[in-house]
Parts: structure tokens; sequence; C-alpha cells
């Protein structure tokens, strides 16, 4: 009993938006909407979030492989929010190293990332092809401000 209503209250919370999606386009044929949501904290404007779009795929374990493909940023026309778009094509371009003894791995082949402002207060939406996931990195800035090291040129 107490399994169930944890897993009823984990439903009700993955559910649980905090803007409501109503609003923005259904994806189109082929694509799928995906939504990132990320707490808000005092430190917002510190933050930033790099996006990546891929799948996972068996490579030869050895060589770099990257999917290609562009994101794109759309207005949300009428209510002032943005939503991305992710298009590609599926090829997956690699360095072309020869490595004998590598052992293929299954890893998460990804795009070049897509950085973004952190903003606790409003989902990320994201349209991306089928077959595809997204997934993120937030990045922290330090408190401290560093100096940059002035170069004296030598007089001739």
């Amino acid at each position: 009993l107490l399994g169930l209503s944890l897993l009823s209250g984990l439903a009700f919370a993955q559910s649980t938006q905090k803007v409501d999606i109503a609003p923005f386009p259904k994806a189109e044929k082929g694509m799928k909407q995906v939504v990132i949501e990320v707490p808000h904290s005092n430190n917002d404007a510190n933050k930033k979030i790099e996006i990546f779009v891929g799948k996972s795929m068996q490579t030869d374990g050895c060589n770099r492989i990257w999917l290609s493909g562009q994101f794109s940023k759309s207005e949300l026309k009428g209510w002032g929010y943005d939503y991305l778009t992710f298009k590609t094509d599926g090829s997956t371009p690699s360095t072309n190293m020869a490595c004998p003894n590598a052992a293929p791995k299954n890893e998460f082949v990804k795009s070049q990332g897509y950085f973004t402002d952190y903003n606790g207060r409003m989902p990320i939406v994201i349209y991306i092809p089928d077959g595809y996931e997204a997934k993120f990195r937030i990045y922290k800035a330090e408190k401290d401000l560093y100096s940059a090291q002035e170069i004296m040129s030598k007089s001739k």
C-alpha cells in the first residue's frame, strides 16, 4: 500500500508542470515534445543549461562520434515564451582513428550542445525527432572573480 501511494505521488509530481504547456504547438509528425524543468534558486542568474539531443548506440569504443543537427529557437506568438526545435538527418560523423584494441561500447551519441539561460520559473520546451532523447547539463558560476594579467609590451 505504501508503495502504491509513493508511485501515485511520484506520477502526480511528474505530471505537475510549472507553466501550462498547452499553448505550445503540438509536435509535428515524426517529432515529439519534451520539457526540461529545473528548480528555482536564488542563483538562477549564475547558472546556464547546455542541452543535447542524441541516442544510445553501439560505437567502436575509440573514435569520437557525434550527431549532426541543428537547434533553432522560435517564439510562441502572443505569449512571449520561446521554444526550441532540433532537426537532424540522423548522420553521425566521427573521427577516423585506427584503434585495434578498442572494445565496442554502448554510449550516448549526442549533438553539439545548445546553451541557454537557467530559469527555474519557466520550462524549456523542445521538439526533437522520434527515436531521440534530450539530455542537459547545468553549469554554475563561481562567486569569485579573477583578474586577467596585463601583458606589458616592450619598448623599441
